[in-house]
């Protein structure tokens, strides 16, 4: 069985495949592709905490979508923890969870909007428009470019079936150059006029090396930071909060404990993304000759952690393609693991827990309309662009939030 990130018929459905790989080929090798694939829980998880030997200064998408873009996600040991530490405690749980209360507010707006037509495109109108909401306010990015910074964040990463594997087309190049400009301009404006918002933070705040000395980003960091932030800010919410519902839709029994328990809420978020986690994978280079299984994957090569095959690992989850909102799931790789775990999952966390505790309080019985709902394509994410839910039997808001 072939492993091909770009193939669309492995959009629609890797988890077969995935399970070939986990059972045949625990260390893949695409030939063509150029890369090797881990894909056991045991063995991505190594991978992600080793980073000495597995870098992420190459880039970590097969397309090459960092190149131009100075990230932390890109950025390895020792520079990486001091760029972190700028951003570290803005997104720290205690902070975040200061944000509930506008999160909430923003939920219920949107979700309310669409109350008189009892239909709703769940990634258009909500699981998009909420986490960038609160990015944008974050970054306090101008009502009036939001709506145009999330079009080239999907943009910059959507793919067509008929575009050349491998290859980043126009639309995408041409969105990366827009959005540099756009950010430039904030941080042009911020140098001059700081204020309590990210991009100042990122602006005025010095990189600290273990030598203690000082150094302050330049713009080509201060570009990959804000990509980073807005693009990861509101992407993996919305793509997590799609998916989830359309889990949820698929399991009754799994919908009716949340309505009926809606404490057990936060740990379903926690299921969601162990099943369908937005990043499929992500890229890493070694450093050094390194053995898994009998098979030395050698220094210099490109090795692919499928995070979305580890997720489904028997070994580690029994029943892994049940939903169950009850489960354990442990150490969480959805939003990766060891140093490069997300800055802001405890932000993701929130507004996802947020958005099914509003979106089921209001509308619990929602149904799918299956046929309008559209995939998004691209090596690695893994996501809808459109799903249209029916909320004919919406009923009031409940109050126990």
């Amino acid at each position: 069985m072939e492993y091909d990130p770009f193939s669309p018929a492995l959009a629609e459905d890797p988890y077969p495949t995935y399970r070939w790989l986990r059972d045949n080929a625990p260390v893949y090798r695409n030939v063509e592709r150029g890369f090797y694939a881990l894909t056991r829980y045991q063995d991505v998880q190594a991978a992600l905490l080793d980073a000495e030997t597995f870098l992420t200064s190459h880039g970590t998408t097969l397309e090459g979508l960092e190149q131009g873009f100075d990230t932390l996600l890109t950025t390895d040991p020792p520079e990486h923890g001091w760029n972190r530490k700028i951003l570290a405690r803005r997104f720290s749980a205690g902070r975040v969870q200061e944000l509930e209360p506008r999160i909430r507010a923003v939920a219920v707006d949107l979700l309310e909007a669409a109350r008189e037509t009892g239909r709703i495109d769940l990634v258009e109108d909500f699981s998009a428009q909420l986490p960038l909401t609160i990015i944008a306010e974050l970054l306090a990015l101008p009502t009036d470019q939001r709506a145009r910074v999330h079009e080239l964040c999907f943009r910059l990463l959507e793919r067509e079936i008929t575009d050349p594997p491998g290859v980043r087309p126009a639309a995408s190049v041409q969105a990366g150059q827009e959005l540099a400009q756009l950010f430039l301009a904030l941080v042009a404006q911020r140098r001059a006029h700081p204020g309590e918002d990210l991009v100042s933070l990122l602006v005025h705040t010095p990189v600290v090396d273990d030598a203690g000395t000082e150094h302050f980003l330049d713009d080509r960091q201060l570009l990959g930071r804000l990509i980073e932030l807005t693009f990861a800010g509101h992407e993996t919410v919305k793509k997590l909060v799609a998916t989830g519902a359309v889990r949820l839709a698929e399991a009754p029994a799994a919908r009716a404990d949340l309505i009926r328990d809606p404490s057990l809420i936060p740990n379903a978020v926690e299921e969601m993304l162990r099943m369908d986690p937005p990043a499929q994978y992500t890229g890493r280079w070694t450093s050094r000759d390194i053995e898994f299984h009998g098979t030395v994957i050698p220094a210099d090569s490109r090795v692919l952690l499928v995070i979305g095959s580890a997720c489904h690992d028997e070994r580690v989850y029994p029943d892994p393609e049940r939903m169950d909102v009850r489960r354990e799931v442990g150490r969480q790789l959805g939003f990766g693991y060891g140093i490069h775990l997300c800055v802001g999952a405890a932000l993701a966390r929130l507004e996802a827990k947020v958005a099914f505790e509003e979106l089921l309080a209001r509308y619990p019985d929602y149904q799918v309309d299956h046929a309008g709902v559209v995939r998004t394509y691209s090596s690695n994410q893994r996501g809808l662009k459109h799903l249209p839910l029916n909320l004919q039997s919406a009923t009031s808001p409940a109050t126990r939030w």
